[in-house]
């Protein structure tokens, strides 16, 4: 194939964007959700009369359970796809083609 025929396309470095971009994101989430857990309490307990008046223990707790699952499922997808993509071949090379559509017909 010549070169102006074929295009190559990346294909490896997508799977690792996608990991570096969601691997921050679900650790920022999950120590959110620790902090929750452990420490942290709902704003409305701030201008309330009495402290769970609005939100209950309960529901904060579910939330924050929620909150630190999500974190963890969002690590264990970008570590996943990290590792998938080892198999994946750095770069493809295909036919180029023409685009559909021509702005300034």
């Amino acid at each position: 194939m010549s070169a102006a025929a074929s295009e190559k396309v990346k294909i490896r470095g997508l799977t690792r964007i996608f990991s570096f971009l969601l691997a921050p994101w679900g650790l920022a989430v999950a120590v959110k959700g620790l902090y929750d857990l452990f420490a942290g309490e709902p704003e409305a307990n701030l201008y309330s009369l009495r402290k769970w008046q609005f939100v209950t223990q309960e529901q904060w707790l579910r939330y924050a359970g929620f909150e630190l699952a999500y974190g963890l499922a969002c690590l264990g997808v970008a570590y996943a796809v990290l590792r998938a993509g080892r198999f994946l071949p750095a770069f493809i090379e295909r036919p180029r083609r023409e685009p559909e559509f021509k702005l300034f017909d």
